[in-house]
């Protein structure tokens, strides 16, 4: 059959791009290639010509997709853009304010967070609107003058514009907007009733900072990348995943450059629901471990756990985003002693430059890579991108860290193995047993590079019965971008009692963004009967402080059942509830959603129980917690396995993407599609 139909999916992280391209015919063709910070689109473009070198027809693609974390890394560092701020008379301090809340209520030196837009480039404008939307003072001329000629003192590079209840009446949003772009004609401007039309002043005013002092980032590198592609030979529409957990399209993207926060993440949790799907699981545990941080995810029902607001290195940003826990430990965190003589492992980490000592690219320090190579857990086998394991320079970095604690090399790294497990089970906990979820009802599915070097560990620490090793766990996150297909996501505050007199009204707003949304999605090429709706509306009880999403049917007789259906979830949540309190309708929510064409998996070889003597690599001695003195374990092809083989630990299973190492009392069943199912059989 002629490879008539490509996709391509890429995922850039912190150590190493990942690439995924599909055909019509079942063909899959994979990249692995080193991250490049200092410009991320030109290993992008790395990744197409390493896929085009092993058959990929780039004349024959008819979509790209694209997780970044652009956004994310230009928060996090403050690479931001000059941002000026122009926001109603007498707010002009919000971002400085904040909420109000203290992450450390007796601590009186708490450090205050950067702000987002220093005091002197934040512009008060005399107008004012109620919060029902009555123009209480107006907004005239020669005050949008008078703004004007504040901005040209400032020289910002970027326009944030967010007035007091513009989501109410945008009117004077509008006509300022409109001055503004016309004496700025090259500069972004972001205007808060076009991004976010929701309530709270500081979340609302961060989110619109945010968004313009992305925009100019965001927007040039998609620029530059749509542009490598067309020279590439690639026309096919350029999709970027966002923090929702679905993709849109390039150009709105840049717009739109607040809802990339978590786009490298979300295909990960894009992911998980297809894995969870083709295995009939239920529940499932992601854990996204990369080289430098460990993302974790947890999925009940085939539903993509969505929260309404985030935040970001201390900014909250109102936009919806895939619920991810993230702590900065990865491959490269970097185990070292602190002034106290004891040890630790991350946040910092050796990231792709230089990486740790044992990739010998000049990596000087020991890290939790290097600790497994010590430890055997890795073996000597070659990684992606043509990069070896040096055992000698791992003992060298590993021996000077022990020096300094007072060990020898093997505790040293046990113990940063050890440390580095615990704060993972920590993390693992926090999204189950501290929402009230036991873990143990739940399938662990380790991936990343690193992930399944952990998954016997965390196996046993966190008694779980099974884990799933998805087929190629280092790329998987990129082979998620495309399971997600597309999102767009719309909202309105409207803070008004619920009343059986206004459901038509509501029900009238769904429809007419129904319509909106879905006109947006079929410009974007996706075929109407591929279109789905998710609604939703955000109520609490009248005089409470935050509300509750509750998922409904965007009809009539879908919001009728509002009152029942709230109730039901307060008490759940809170164990009570009251059918005599009356309820406030805080924001309509709903979301477009257009799936992609999707080509399932082929199915893995059937073989014998017994692996062919071909998958197995040879024996080592490898040095587990258990086994301080070390345990011969076999070492196994993951490519040379085929569907049916039972392997019994300890066993470490090699692949170019990735490592699983199991422990002693643990077994290995490969499943149909390849994945590796891994259980305690000695409890």
């Amino acid at each position: 059959m002629a490879q008539e139909y490509w996709t391509i999916s890429i995922d850039t992280g912190g150590t190493f791009t990942d690439s995924v391209a599909r055909a019509d015919d079942g063909t899959m063709l994979v990249a692995k290639v080193p991250s490049t910070p200092d410009d991320p689109g030109r290993a992008l473009i790395q990744s197409i010509d390493v896929l085009a070198g092993q058959g990929l027809d780039v004349k024959n693609v008819h979509i790209i997709c694209h997780g970044t974390t652009i956004a994310t890394n230009a928060i996090l560092t403050g690479q931001f853009s000059k941002v000026a701020l122009l926001t109603t008379s007498g707010f002009r301090d919000v971002l400085a304010i904040r909420n109000g809340t203290r992450p450390d209520i007796y601590n009186l030196r708490v450090p205050r967070p950067t702000e987002l837009v220093t005091r002197e480039n934040r512009i008060e404008v005399r107008e004012r609107i109620t919060r029902g939307g009555e123009v209480l003072q107006k907004l005239t001329d020669n005050e949008i003058d008078r703004v004007i000629e504040e901005l040209r003192i400032i020289q910002p590079e970027a326009i944030a514009i967010c007035l007091l209840f513009s989501y109410s009446n945008d009117d004077h949003e509008v006509r300022l907007a409109t001055k503004v772009r016309e004496a700025f004609p090259n500069l972004s401007v972001s205007v808060s009733s076009e991004v976010v039309r929701e309530f709270r002043e500081y979340p609302r005013t961060s989110t619109t900072v945010i968004n313009a002092g992305l925009r100019p980032i965001v927007g040039s590198y998609l620029e530059k990348a749509q542009q490598s592609l067309t020279d590439s030979g690639i026309t096919a529409p350029f999709l970027v995943m966002q923090s929702n957990g679905g993709c849109a399209i390039a150009t709105r993207s840049a717009s739109d450059a607040h809802r990339l926060v978590l786009s490298g993440p979300a295909g990960g949790a894009a992911g998980l629901i297809q894995l969870a799907k083709q295995h009939q699981i239920s529940k499932v545990i992601g854990l996204d471990m990369g080289g430098t941080s460990t993302d974790i995810c947890l999925i009940k029902d085939g539903l993509l756990p969505l929260q309404s607001s985030q935040t970001v290195n201390d900014h909250t940003l109102l936009a919806p985003s895939v619920d991810i826990h993230t702590i900065g430990s990865g491959g490269g965190s970097i185990a070292y002693a602190d002034i106290t003589g004891r040890l630790k492992v991350g946040p910092i980490s050796a990231k792709a430059v230089p990486g740790p000592a044992a990739y010998l690219r000049g990596g000087n320090q020991a890290t939790l890579t290097d600790a497994h190579v010590v430890l055997g857990t890795l073996g000597n086998s070659n990684l992606a991108s043509n990069l070896t394991l040096d055992k000698n320079a791992a003992v060298r970095v590993i021996t000077e860290l022990a020096g300094k604690l007072g060990r020898d090399v093997t505790e040293t790294a046990l113990a940063i193995v050890s440390l580095s497990v615990a704060q993972m089970v920590r993390a693992l906990r926090r999204v189950s047993v501290e929402r009230g979820l036991d873990p143990r009802e739940f399938t662990l599915v380790p991936f990343g590079g690193a992930g399944p070097l952990h998954v016997g560990l965390l196996l046993r620490h966190l008694n779980l019965g099974r884990a799933l090793v998805p087929n190629l766990p280092g790329l998987f996150s990129a082979n998620g971008l495309l399971t997600a297909g597309v999102r767009l996501d719309a909202a309105q505050t409207l803070l008004t009692p619920y009343a059986v007199n206004d459901i038509e009204s509501y029900a009238l707003w769904f429809a007419a963004k129904h319509l909106e949304l879905a006109e947006k999605l079929s410009s974007d090429g996706v075929e109407q009967n591929q279109i789905s709706f998710e609604t939703a509306i955000d109520a609490r009880y009248l005089g409470q402080g935050y509300e509750l999403t509750i998922p409904l049917t965007p009809t009539v007789a879908g919001i009728a059942d509002l009152p029942e259906l709230f109730h039901k979830a307060h008490f759940d949540l809170y164990g009570h509830f009251s059918v005599y309190q009356p309820i406030e309708v805080v924001t309509l929510r709903t979301s477009a959603k257009g799936a992609f064409p999707e080509i399932p998996p082929a199915p893995l070889e059937i073989g014998n129980q017994a692996p062919e003597p071909q998958a197995l690599i040879g024996y080592e001695r490898v040095i587990f917690p258990d086994f301080p003195e070390g345990i011969d374990t076999a070492h196994y092809q993951r490519e040379r396995l085929l569907a049916g083989n039972i392997l019994d630990g300890p066993c470490i299973v090699q692949q170019m993407d990735s490592t699983t190492a199991v422990l002693p009392g643990q077994r290995v069943t490969v499943t149909l599609l390849g994945d590796l199912l891994i259980e305690e059989v000695n409890s």
